[in-house]
């Protein structure tokens, strides 16, 4: 069967508490809703939270397909618009290398049935953070208007590049407090990075901050589903749209074969 070219776009950051995992699930449910198949994949592998997050109740996480004790399908759930989570155990060992590249593997499983593959990553620079981040076709950095999340930010990106050859990166402004601030942030990062890097650094966005996002977050719901009507939740979906324009891969390397091949 011809492999089905999927969209892979690893959100990360360059540090903790900058939102990303929100940025994740809304994204993810926005492009479901825009009509793209989504499986949205929880690769923070020490401090899981997509199924809490989501209110999902999960029997099994990724750690059980590490250790063979069911296949990738039974791990899914089902989430808001349709899209399939596939949860992390929270709090588990340092994954290797083949344990990563076998759960991508496995994705072969649902591959048929997907357009976009989000991948929700660990904060900062370990492994698992920069083999997604290697791995996939789209890389998004959240940042947020803190010196250390820029400087962090611009970390990860610096090491992407200059070590594992990542030339193309996506930057989304979190949590912003006037209209003015994302385009801000961006700016400075340009800054930073022409400075010293050969990258293409392109501006998504910005979410501003919310109070309705964090009633959401309590609630265990997304804010596109809760309140779609929130400003969060508008930026959101606007962000959705640009994404749902890009073009879905039409060469081998949209292929989860090579994400795979890439990973290990």
């Amino acid at each position: 069967m011809e492999a089905n070219p999927i969209q892979v776009i690893a959100v990360t950051s360059g540090k903790g508490g900058v939102g990303k995992t929100q940025v994740s699930t809304n994204l993810a449910i926005a492009l479901a809703r825009r009509g793209r198949r989504v499986a949205l994949l929880d690769a923070d592998l020490s401090l899981a939270n997509i199924d809490i997050a989501l209110g999902l109740n999960a029997n099994f996480s990724s750690a059980d397909v590490f250790a063979g004790r069911c296949n990738l399908a039974e791990v899914v759930q089902i989430g808001p618009a349709a899209i399939q989570v596939v949860p992390s155990a929270s709090g588990g060992a340092q994954t290797s290398s083949t344990q990563l590249a076998g759960l991508i593997h496995a994705f072969s499983e649902i591959a048929q049935d997907l357009d976009v593959l989000v991948i929700d990553t660990a904060s900062g620079i370990d492994q698992s953070v920069v083999s997604f981040a290697v791995a996939a076709r789209e890389v998004l950095v959240v940042v947020c208007d803190e010196p250390a999340s820029v400087a962090n930010a611009y970390a990860l990106i610096r090491l992407l590049h200059l070590t594992h050859g990542v030339s193309r990166f996506h930057l989304l402004a979190n949590m912003t407090r006037t209209p003015e601030e994302g385009p801000y942030l961006y700016k400075k990062m340009l800054k930073l990075t022409e400075r010293s890097l050969d990258v293409a650094l392109h501006y998504l966005g910005a979410v501003p901050y919310d109070e309705q996002l964090h009633a959401a977050v309590r609630k265990q719901r997304a804010v596109v589903e809760e309140f779609p009507r929130s400003k969060s939740a508008v930026a959101f979906k606007k962000i959705a749209n640009r994404v749902y324009g890009w073009p879905l891969p039409d060469t081998p390397t949209g292929n989860l074969e090579f994400f795979l091949e890439t990973l290990l």
